[in-house]
């Protein structure tokens, strides 16, 4: 085996007991979302029970809740977006970068 293969499965067997790490130390662990969270800080802040200014706009469009599987859905289509700009623009400053080279080049 070669270096790089043995370091790769190094990284990936690390990234393993790193994921099921944790689920296998706390069994009984509760994963809430932030949003709970914020709402029990002020809670704890206020004294009172916190109510929301408003409801999601698609929850008074569709007459209820989101299912879990489409707020996933959202959710991802979201980051697809943001990582797609983000990766543009940092695409563009590599190519600015290599025109200003090239400039600079056929100036001397």
């Amino acid at each position: 085996m070669s270096k790089n293969t043995k370091t790769a499965l190094l990284l990936l067997l690390l990234a393993v007991l790193l994921t099921v790490l944790p689920l296998a130390v706390q069994k009984d662990a509760d994963f809430g979302g932030s949003d709970d969270a914020g709402s029990v800080m002020v809670e704890e802040v206020r004294g009172e029970a916190y109510e929301p200014w408003f409801t999601p706009v698609l929850e008074n469009a569709l007459g209820g809740e989101l299912p879990g599987e489409i707020e996933s859905l959202l959710f991802c289509v979201q980051t697809g977006i943001g990582v797609g700009i983000l990766a543009f623009c940092m695409g563009r400053f590599v190519e600015r970068k290599k025109w200003q080279k090239e400039d600079d080049s056929a100036i001397h």
